[in-house]
């Protein structure tokens, strides 16, 4: 019995493995920002929270490095201190080392725009919808939103 239940174990795992490494040859590429949404975790309410037509660009490239970077719409070219904290406080941006594992896409952040995300894990959960990428991170403090619970749910479409 022990041994049919490890061989079902091995065969579930190779399995994961197998789906792991066809998602992440899928997320490999170039993708162009569609839409960024916050939803609290209290509330459930969905807000987009860089505008209805956010900028970003995020690219994975085939030796595991992530790059992904967001801003909100109607930014302005910062003149005081204030407006320059307004810009951070309007975008995202993070860089490192990627791996895919359970369906999930983890980043070794080496460099961001939150200086809080340097040196750790981000994670986030990914699908597909044909060439549609959607990421979506775990309930986190976020550091834009007063560090706020939310849920950031991203959509990038593939660029060909």
């Amino acid at each position: 019995m022990r041994f049919l239940l490890l061989c079902l174990l091995a065969l579930v795992a190779t399995a994961a493995r197998a789906d792991d490494a066809a998602l992440k040859q899928k997320i490999v590429g170039n993708w162009k920002l569609v839409s960024v949404v916050y939803e609290d975790q209290e509330s459930k309410a969905r807000t987009p929270v860089y505008g209805e037509h956010p900028r970003g660009r995020q690219i994975a490239t085939a030796d595991g490095i992530w790059l992904a970077l967001v801003t909100a719409e109607g930014r302005i070219v910062p003149k005081t201190d204030e407006e320059r904290a307004q810009a951070l406080r309007t975008m995202i941006a993070y860089t490192g080392r990627y791996r895919v594992e359970d369906g999930k896409v983890i980043t070794k952040v080496d460099a961001a725009w939150n200086e809080g995300w340097v040196g750790g894990e981000q994670t986030r959960f990914i699908r597909f919808e044909g060439d549609r990428l959607f990421i979506e991170s775990p309930p986190m403090p976020h550091p834009n939103q007063n560090n706020r619970v939310v849920r950031v749910i991203v959509i990038w479409d593939r660029e060909k």
